[in-house]
């Protein structure tokens, strides 16, 4: 319905598996076009006008594709727009992003109020990232009985931070604009207001959730962690194993499993082929699935890749971003045209096939809070290369004799953030590549290892139980 990075998975994937649990978990999004056009026949639950605003929103009821209960928050005026549901079509921030999403932080609060104008009451409001993170602050200055809330950061390096005047326009009282409040560094953070309000903090990894209590991945928040380090919990994010299975996915060429590898080579020609790479089976093949930008490593990736093809071995990334790193990918792809191809932009059957038809895959990032495609590929037999940090360290078995001899390697990490660790990295897998038996086994290690939402569902279930007993 919307997709931006790896929440819109979480969203519909993380709800299912609670339900699944007898946890009745409800999903509240904007009524962005995409939203409603997939929705299809919604019912009117209810109008309010949670603001001294010239516009009423109105909330309508439908289901997720999984039959997740969906609340739609239908305001035309805020939410139907061309573009995405951050920016225009230009790539800009919409310039009322605050009040955008104040109205969702504001109405998320409604309904884990007294005040709410719907008879299902939520004993939980779990706020994901920014856009929803003043719910905490809405329901601190709401009078009991009221939801508790649960703050989840899937990127700290996005804030959600505006001019002051805000505070009044959302409705919040001036004295929670402080330096123990909402207030940093003169700006009005949407994301600090999660963290000091929300009953529990979590985040996407164990890993992340330690690094974020210092700099630089705690980008200026990272006092605050510390000080709410009791309540902060590092949860390790699933992924859907219904969509993401080489054995039944519709979107790749051939289909496989992990006693059938032989037939995963065909997704590799097929992948060759759609993108007109020389169709070589023994040169391995890399693929990147991500967003080109600083933080997923892309100019380290363009630093590296003459010296990749020359191992020798293939590139293909997917994907959209950074206008200077697109380009710059789009100059080394024409530099290599047999050996580096470069597609941009949201392709989710191309996704998959990268996924089942590459080798190896790539995920050169300063810094990971969870990351999805390192799941996806060892599920797919495609043995990830990646810098250890956040979920990559907490996801991959770097292999080594030691893991490989026992069973538990799946892939390759390397530290240091730099064009020459990468290609060491991409080295040693390229060595054991052409070590079949090896290969091998290293493809059936990821591919037995478990991703699916169950574990994370049951830790954020036990979150909610604890605190709800005191609601």
């Amino acid at each position: 319905m919307a997709k931006v990075g790896g929440l819109g998975e979480v969203s519909a994937a993380l709800p299912a598996a609670l339900r699944e649990l007898r946890v009745d978990a409800r999903v509240l999004l904007p009524g962005y076009p995409g939203v409603l056009a997939a929705a299809g026949n919604t019912r009117e639950l209810a109008r309010l006008t949670p603001f001294d605003a010239p516009f009423e929103a109105r909330l309508l009821m439908a289901h997720l594709s999984n039959g997740v209960p969906l609340i739609i928050l239908d305001c035309p005026r805020l939410y139907a727009r061309a573009g995405g549901p951050y920016q225009n079509e230009a790539g800009e921030d919409w310039d009322d992003n605050g009040r955008r999403f104040g109205l969702l932080s504001k109405v998320a609060a409604i309904l884990g109020s007294a005040s709410s104008p719907l008879d299902w009451r939520p004993q939980i409001i779990h706020c994901n990232d920014w856009p929803v993170a003043l719910a905490p602050a809405y329901l601190h200055y709401t009078p009991q009985p009221r939801a508790a809330a649960v703050m989840t950061v899937h990127n700290m390096a996005f804030q959600g931070n505006f001019e002051p005047d805000l505070v009044a326009a959302l409705g919040l009282p001036e004295s929670s604009f402080a330096v123990d409040g909402l207030e940093f560094h003169g700006r009005m953070s949407f994301l600090k207001a999660g963290l000091l309000y929300a009953d529990a903090i979590t985040t996407v990894s164990p890993t992340y959730a330690r690094e974020i209590q210092s700099e630089p991945l705690g980008f200026g928040m990272h006092g605050l962690l510390r000080l709410r380090r009791d309540s902060l919990f590092g949860i390790l994010n699933g992924i859907d194993t219904t969509v993401w299975n080489p054995e039944t996915d519709p979107l790749i060429a051939h289909r496989y499993s992990a006693g059938t590898l032989d037939n995963k080579p065909l997704n590799k020609q097929a992948l060759q082929r759609r993108l007109r790479l020389a169709v070589e089976p023994e040169i391995p093949l890399l693929g990147v699935v991500s967003r080109f930008t600083q933080q997923k490593g892309t100019d380290v990736l363009v630093e590296a890749a003459s010296r990749l093809v020359g191992l020798p071995a293939q590139l293909v990334a997917l994907g959209t971003g950074v206008r200077e790193l697109e380009d710059a990918l789009r100059t080394v792809s024409a530099r290599y045209p047999g050996n580096i191809a470069v597609a941009t932009g949201f392709d989710e059957s191309l996704a998959h096939l990268i996924e089942a038809g590459a080798d190896m895959f790539l995920m050169p990032s300063r810094f990971e809070p969870c990351g999805l495609n390192q799941m996806y590929s060892q599920r797919y037999g495609t043995p990830p290369i990646a810098r250890a940090t956040g979920g990559l360290a907490d996801t991959i078995v770097d292999c080594n004799p030691g893991t490989l001899g026992n069973g538990s390697a799946t892939g390759f990490l390397f530290h240091q953030l730099t064009a020459a660790a990468l290609l060491a990295a991409v080295r040693r897998a390229v060595a054991m590549y052409h070590d079949r038996r090896s290969w091998r086994v290293l493809q059936q290690n990821g591919m037995a290892r478990h991703f699916g939402w169950d574990t994370a569902a049951r830790q954020y279930a036990g979150i909610y139980a604890r605190l709800a007993s005191h609601v």
